[in-house]
C-alpha cells in the first residue's frame, strides 16, 4: 500500500515539474539602461502587433511582437527619438503599426465612421418610434363602428 502511494506522488511531481519547464520561457533582454527601456515600454504601448493586430506591442506575445521590440530597443539604443523610430516602422509597415492611427484623408474613416452610425442608428430608431406612436393613436370610430359596439356591449349587459 505505502509503494503505491509513493508511486502516485511520483508522477504527481513529475508531471508538475514538467509543467512548470513546459510554461518558463526565456526572459526578455533588458538594457542595462533604465531610459532606454522606459522609451521601449512608452512606444510599445503606442504601436500595434502586426500579428494580433488588435493588440499593442506591449500587450502581445507573438514572437514578431518581441522581435519588433528588440528592434526598438536597438533604435533606442542608438539614440534615436520616439518620433524618429515611430517615422521608421511607419515608413516599414504603413500607419497600420500605429495603435491610433492619425486623423487624415485617407484615415477619416476610421474616426468618423463609429459616429456616423451611431448617428445613423440613432436616426432610425427615432423614425421607428415615431411610426409606431402614429400607428397607435387613436382613430375615432365611424357611425357604423360605434353601432356595432354599442349592439355589442346591449348584448352582453
Amino acid at each position: 500500500m505505502k509503494l503505491n502511494q509513493f508511486v502516485k506522488l511520483l508522477v504527481v511531481f513529475c508531471l508538475t515539474y514538467t509543467a512548470s519547464t513546459w510554461a518558463a520561457q526565456e526572459a526578455r533582454p533588458m538594457q542595462d539602461n533604465a531610459a532606454v527601456e522606459a522609451q521601449v515600454q512608452r512606444l510599445s504601448t503606442e504601436l500595434r502587433c502586426l500579428v494580433c493586430q488588435n493588440q499593442t506591442l506591449a500587450d502581445s506575445h507573438a514572437e514578431l511582437a518581441e522581435d519588433l521590440k528588440q528592434e526598438i530597443r536597438e533604435m533606442a539604443a542608438k539614440g534615436m527619438t520616439d518620433q524618429a523610430i515611430i517615422d521608421y516602422l511607419v515608413e516599414r509597415y504603413g500607419d497600420f503599426v500605429r495603435y491610433r492611427p492619425p486623423l487624415k484623408a485617407s484615415t477619416v474613416l476610421l474616426w468618423v465612421g463609429p459616429f456616423a452610425l451611431l448617428l445613423a442608428g440613432g436616426f432610425g430608431l427615432f423614425l421607428k418610434l415615431r411610426g409606431r406612436q402614429k400607428m397607435n393613436a387613436e382613430a375615432p370610430l365611424s357611425e357604423e363602428e360605434a353601432r356595432k359596439v354599442n349592439e355589442l356591449l346591449n348584448k352582453e349587459s
